[in-house]
This record gives C-alpha cells, sequence and structure tokens, in this order.
C-alpha cells in the first residue's frame, strides 16, 4: 500500500513539473525579411536550441520583403521581425502609435555582391558605367548602399547606368539570368551559385566598400518591450549566444548547422558563402546597435534622398537590453 501512496505522488509531482515546463516556454511568431545565409547566427540559434534554454518556442516564417515584414509586425502577425533597420523610420515618421524598437542587430554590413555575367580580373567601378544595372527596389537597403557605393565611386545611378528597379526582389537572380543586365547586386548563396554555375562572376563586395551599418536587425513594437521585456531579454540572449557560436566556429561548421534552412543548397556552397561573411565581418558579434553605424545608415539614406527626418538613435534604438544580456 505505501508503494502504491509513493508512486501516487510521484505522478503528481511528475504532471506539475510538466504542466510548469509547459507554461514556462513562451511561444515567438518570429518574422524574417527573407531566407538568406546572411541571416545565419539567428538558424544556429533555432538549430543549436539557444531558443529552447531560454524556455522559448519560436516559430519562423519569411514574408519575403521589408514592407511586408513590418505589416506583419505591426498588425500583430508576428511578436518579433527580423527586417532593415531602415524600415523602422520609415514607420516611425509616418505617427505610428506603436512604432517598431530596434533592440538586437543581427548584420553589421551590406549582405550584397556585386555580380557580372562576364568574367572582370582587371574591374574597375568604371566599367559599370553605360552599362545595364539590374538593381533592388528603390527605398530598401541593398538599393541605397548600391547607390551610396556607385556614388562613392563616381558614378551617378540615374545618369551613368540604365538602372532597372522594376524587378520583385525574389524574381531578380532569375531577371538577370535571362535577361540583358550586365551586372546585378546579390546576396548569399545566390552568387556563389552564379558563379559556380558560370551564370555571374562576383566581382566586388558593396559590404566591404560601405562600412558598417544596422543592416539586419531585431525589432519588436514598443507595446511589447514595455509589457514583455522579460520574453526580449531571453530571445536577445539566446541571439548573442548564436553570436558567439558563429564567431567560434569554421564557416564548415556554422553550414552544416543551419542546412535544414537551405536544402537545395549544398553544404560546401553554404559554407563558401559563410566564409565570405565571415571573411567581411558580416556577422554582428553582439546584438548591440552602435550609434556611429546608425548615423551611417541615415548618411546613406539621406544620399538616396530616402530619409523622411533624422530620427535621434535614442529613439528607435533599445541599447539597455543588449548591453544587459552582454554583461551578464
Amino acid at each position: 500500500m505505501r508503494n502504491y501512496i509513493v508512486v501516487f505522488f510521484l505522478g503528481i509531482v511528475l504532471f506539475l513539473s510538466a504542466c510548469q515546463s509547459e507554461s514556462e516556454t513562451r511561444s515567438i511568431d518570429l518574422a524574417e525579411v527573407t531566407r538568406s545565409v546572411f541571416y545565419a547566427p539567428q538558424y544556429v540559434a533555432l538549430e543549436e536550441g539557444f531558443f529552447e534554454e531560454e524556455g522559448l518556442d519560436v516559430e519562423l516564417q519569411t514574408t519575403w520583403g521589408g514592407d511586408t515584414t513590418m505589416t506583419t509586425l505591426l498588425s500583430d502577425g508576428a511578436d518579433i521581425a527580423l527586417v532593415g533597420s531602415e524600415t523602422s523610420i520609415y514607420v516611425y515618421t509616418q505617427d505610428s502609435r506603436d512604432y517598431a524598437i530596434n533592440f538586437a542587430q543581427l548584420t553589421q554590413t551590406d549582405g550584397t555582391f556585386l555580380v557580372a555575367k562576364e568574367p572582370k580580373p582587371d574591374f574597375t567601378w568604371d566599367d559599370l558605367k553605360g552599362s545595364t544595372f539590374l538593381g533592388q527596389r528603390v527605398g530598401g537597403m541593398p538599393q541605397m548602399v548600391g547607390e551610396y557605393v556607385l556614388k562613392k565611386h563616381g558614378i551617378d545611378p540615374q545618369q551613368d547606368l540604365n538602372l532597372q528597379q522594376n524587378i520583385d526582389f525574389a524574381n531578380i537572380p532569375g531577371a538577370f539570368q535571362t535577361g540583358d543586365a550586365k551586372y546585378v547586386q546579390l546576396f548569399e548563396p545566390t552568387a556563389s551559385t552564379f558563379e559556380k554555375s558560370g551564370d555571374g562572376h562576383i566581382i566586388a563586395s558593396f559590404g566591404e566598400e560601405s562600412g558598417k551599418v544596422p543592416y539586419t536587425v531585431f525589432m519588436a513594437k514598443q507595446s511589447m518591450i514595455n509589457e514583455d521585456r522579460e520574453t526580449i531579454e531571453k530571445f536577445t540572449r539566446a541571439i548573442y549566444k548564436a553570436q558567439q557560436w558563429v564567431q567560434e566556429n569554421s564557416a564548415e561548421t556554422i553550414a552544416e548547422s543551419i542546412h535544414p534552412y537551405f536544402e537545395d543548397t549544398e553544404v560546401e556552397m553554404l559554407a563558401a558563402s559563410i566564409d565570405r561573411y565571415k571573411t567581411q565581418d558580416s556577422f554582428a558579434p553582439t546584438p548591440l546597435m552602435e550609434e556611429e553605424a546608425w548615423e551611417n545608415l541615415k548618411d546613406i539614406m539621406d544620399e538616396a534622398g530616402e530619409l523622411p527626418e533624422d530620427v535621434p538613435y535614442e529613439e528607435l534604438v533599445n541599447t539597455e537590453i543588449a548591453e544587459e544580456v552582454i554583461n551578464n
């Protein structure tokens, strides 16, 4: 009889523990602006269990484009969004009551590469003059950084190029393959895939040319940060663990970890893409967004004529959470 009682109470304890564990798990809907090797630390956080360690059950969705991603966040279709930090400025200047706050930086350079149809062993930026250039959408970070770099090299994108910007982001690679454009801006692993197939040749990096910028950032609505700060801290802590893991491991090891998110790409190709990003320090080593990078972002937007107003760093960037995570 005594044994039955012990077993009964053990069963109750286990049941209550399971219920407590389940109640402590917080579900998070995360929207990413696109699927890219550029976001490797995010996939590492998912695959290596760093979110689980923090009691978070993260459901990832790809929302394809800055406008769509921000709309998803603001309409409560996602709790957190990974998107270009310029979108937070656009929303803020539209007098949004519950605007988006940048709280954890993931990438710190542009992630695109200049790809040419033909090999260019002696490439100079002047080679682009008079050519057909397949650019990114107006107002997005890839296009603004692209124009910023071109102008730095004495090229007027509107006057010196036949600049095409009427192709949806997802269709740009295909349009380059079949169209007349001689140059295009591409993310990895598409750029390396084109190089391997002979459909294109990587000749320059916009990330190396543009300097540090808060290119892709995790953001949440102001209300969520105020009302559920603990969850945001846990999320940021998981991302920081992943960032450190990426810094400490080889491109090959990282490629093996994130391969489930790129099943159509060979591990070797992923590793080559990751190595390219690691070499130019594209992956931010910590979630803290520096003010200098924010100012560089606004300079790039202003140069492109896309900065609606000068929004202070302190207004749209929360550094307290990242600093607390890093220090502890």
